[in-house]
């Protein structure tokens, strides 16, 4: 598979096996569920009948009253009781082999090239860490946040490129350790360097 870059004008042969992948909808889904799953922090609490404050008295006796028995103003089924079921701090990660997640990496990368939303460039980066660099080094590439979001994949973020990108609205910066099968389709627009392409 042959595809040609933006800045030069030159092209770079990428293997067939990686972006020329057929999109296996239900391996994306389950690898992305896993890592929007793994990103959350599980610390809600609740509390039981035992744990909520109070409550330790017999409300009042057990026979003659004419209402039903309690033994505590805790209970679950009064206002201000503990929960029947509550939710405890857990751990919401679910386990993805590394097959299959580098299976669904390519799928997506493929899935971007068919649909023309990958902009593949010999290398990017800014002299300066200004915003205006930035916002006119993309329009050069036709990379405009105005037609969606921009997602700037490198193979290390400089400082410049950092700053430069931090206050441009609709453009994302992310480096290849920590690029995820999450968020990338709603960047109508991913540019990838050629080392990237084979990191």
């Amino acid at each position: 598979m042959e595809l040609s870059l933006a800045n030069d004008g030159g092209s770079i042969e990428l293997a067939e096996g990686t972006f020329g992948r057929v999109f296996n909808e239900a391996l994306v889904h389950q690898v992305v569920v896993a890592y929007m799953a793994a990103g959350r922090s599980g610390t809600h609490a609740q509390k039981t009948r035992a744990e909520v404050r109070g409550g330790g008295r017999k409300p009042y006796r057990q026979k003659g009253t004419g209402r039903s028995r309690a033994g505590s103003t805790r209970s679950p089924l009064r206002r201000g009781g503990g929960r029947t079921f509550p939710a405890k701090p857990r751990s919401h990660a679910q386990k993805v082999n590394r097959k299959m997640y580098r299976g669904a990496m390519r799928c997506i990368f493929s899935e971007l090239i068919r649909q023309n939303r990958l902009l593949l460039t010999s290398e990017f980066s800014v002299d300066s860490p200004r915003t205006q660099a930035l916002a006119a080094k993309l329009a050069t590439l036709e990379l405009s946040p105005s037609h969606g979001k921009v997602l700037i994949v490198a193979t290390s973020v400089d400082e410049n490129l950092y700053l430069a990108a931090r206050n441009l609205r609709g453009v994302g910066l992310r480096a290849v350790p920590a690029l995820g099968p999450g968020g990338r389709g709603y960047h109508p627009q991913v540019r990838l360097s050629v080392e990237e392409s084979r990191a």
